[in-house]
């Protein structure tokens, strides 16, 4: 999502650029040759983590009352925001107190639409005055990034209490509407503020009110009263190796990645005397070398939340703490993917699960589709954004249609299933590399210059696919699915599973789970 972590060491910046956030560290940004709106991302991040250590050392839910956790998240959240973006930090209280308004005098059972329509209709009109009338292509200021996950945070909420309301699950315990001070720190806290990532509001009140660690023993009649408290886990472990794929990820973006610019695919001088192995290698790496960035911006996201004391999971069966819960990408499982699916399922996370929980599963029709187009809405303006989304539902219903079909077919000898996994990861990486050229690219005319030099061919496969094959999936099939899965697929998604739940689930699964078939479903519509 280059709308939040664009601002994060974009190769097309000036130096010069004027930013609206402060020019404290315009010394600092000469001295290192990066823009200044670059430098104080990173610099707010880096003290955002400070900031973190010492809210889980000094402020400690044991140590002081929730009032205050909320009080200093809050504000040093908002002091963020207002050195990175100036006066445009103002949109996102504007956002938050309008939707908390709406929250208030709608109520429960209609909120979670207007909520939604407001929030996402205000994040448009400001990506729209951003893009077309301050500085199209350049991501200077970028205040609509923090606005995008606030977008999510206000729907994702407003969705959880209807749902709550609608199906009564009372021991999750909604027995009021969130405070003004609650719906602010939830939305503006330093933890999240800059690059996310998205999680539900029930665990942030959970850590804040300190009972992440309190667990609680469910009888077999659903009742929840029997409660012990757990060792308080430290993130350290945790937060230096994800410092250290931080550090890693840096480098490489770098060092490497300038110099495999996403731009030299649409050269004239290469496409027209490159061979086209060395076209599809080269969009392979080019795309591969883009994706560095994002994997910093996340995963120090990541490290900030767990710095804090956010994010703990459980134990696996090593008896190892899990600090995965708002985690928003696992790069082996993105590298090593053999389907378009697994790729987008381990990619932004967090909101791949909002997009499910707010659109794919309240769908009347056509819910891939409808969830396609919310997140190309969701992401921008650009049109590359929406060349790249509408191309993503031709090429998921499309390998959705292969999978279901041919898969099975391989599942029974161990090198021809192996053979079988080479060429779907290899095809999948490529679809992936073509499919996201636009969201790079940005503007119309390059991006079908780049479609049109490949003669629209994964496009117009995807369609005979379509055409040819049935896409209803059978329960057959898809046991055959699980068979064929990849063994490196298959070992990481055992260990993420082991507490049987996702990242998401404490919480945006937010249905107790015994009640799960009964609480849930009668709401997914409304």
């Amino acid at each position: 999502r280059a709308t939040i972590v664009g601002p994060l060491l974009s190769p097309s910046h000036s130096l010069s650029l004027v930013t609206t956030g402060s020019t404290l560290l315009q010394p600092l940004s000469n001295a290192v040759r990066l823009p200044i709106d670059q430098v104080n991302f990173v610099v707010c991040q880096l003290f955002a983590l400070l900031a973190a250590i010492w809210f889980r050392t000094y402020l400690h839910s044991s140590k002081t009352s929730s009032f205050i956790r909320h009080v200093v998240a809050t504000l040093l959240g908002l002091y963020l925001a207002l050195f990175c973006f100036g006066w445009y930090a103002l949109h996102f209280v504007i956002q938050s107190g309008i939707s908390y308004y709406i929250m208030i005098i709608i109520g429960v059972e209609n909120m979670h639409k207007y909520c939604f329509v407001f929030a996402l209709g205000y994040l448009t009109m400001c990506q729209i005055t951003r893009v077309y009338i301050f500085d199209y292509g350049q991501y200077s200021a970028d205040f609509s990034g923090p606005m995008m996950i606030i977008t999510q945070k206000i729907t994702s909420l407003a969705y959880e209490i209807h749902d709550v309301h609608l199906t009564s699950c009372l021991s999750l315990n909604y027995r009021r509407m969130p405070s003004l001070l609650e719906y602010l720190s939830y939305n503006c806290n330093f933890m999240g503020i800059l690059a996310g990532p998205l999680c539900s509001y029930k665990d942030y009140i959970t850590f804040i009110e300190g009972r992440s660690y309190q667990l609680t023993q469910s009888e077999a009649n659903g009742k929840e009263d029997i409660k012990y408290e757990q060792t308080d886990p430290s993130p350290n472990i945790a937060v230096v190796q994800k410092l250290l794929v931080c550090g890693l990820s840096l480098l490489f973006h770098m060092t490497i990645t300038k110099t495999l610019p996403v731009e030299y695919n649409i050269d004239d001088d290469f496409r027209a005397t490159a061979a086209l192995p060395v076209r599809i290698i080269y969009l392979y790496v080019s795309l591969m070398a883009a994706r560095p960035k994002y994997y910093f911006a996340w995963t120090l996201a990541d490290a900030i939340n767990n710095a804090a004391g956010f994010g703990f999971r459980g134990y696996d069966k090593k008896g190892t703490a899990r600090w995965d819960l708002i985690s928003n990408l696992r790069i082996q499982h993105i590298e090593f993917s053999t389907s378009f699916k697994m790729f987008l399922d381990n990619w932004n996370i967090q909101t791949a699960l909002w997009l499910k929980r707010v659109c794919y599963e309240r769908a009347s029709f056509s819910p891939t589709i409808q969830t396609f187009i919310l997140s190309a809405i969701w992401h921008g303006v650009y049109p590359g954004y929406y060349l790249t989304f509408l191309t993503g539902v031709l090429m998921t219903l499309g390998a959705r249609a292969m999978r279901n079909n041919i898969r099975h077919y391989f599942a029974e000898s161990p090198p021809v299933k192996l053979c079988y996994d080479v060429i779907t990861w290899t095809a999948t990486q490529v679809a992936i590399s073509y499919t996201v050229v636009p969201f790079v690219l940005l503007s119309v005319k390059p991006s079908f210059t780049f479609y049109s030099s490949w003669y629209f061919c994964l496009h117009i496969a995807c369609i005979l696919v379509l055409l040819i094959l049935p896409l209803k999936r059978t329960q057959k099939r898809s046991i055959e699915q699980e068979r064929t899965q990849p063994s490196w697929s298959k070992k990481l998604e055992e260990e993420e599973n082991v507490l049987g739940q996702n990242s998401y689930s404490t919480t945006n699964n937010s249905f107790c789970q015994k009640r799960e078939i009964t609480c849930r479903y009668p709401a997914l519509k409304q």
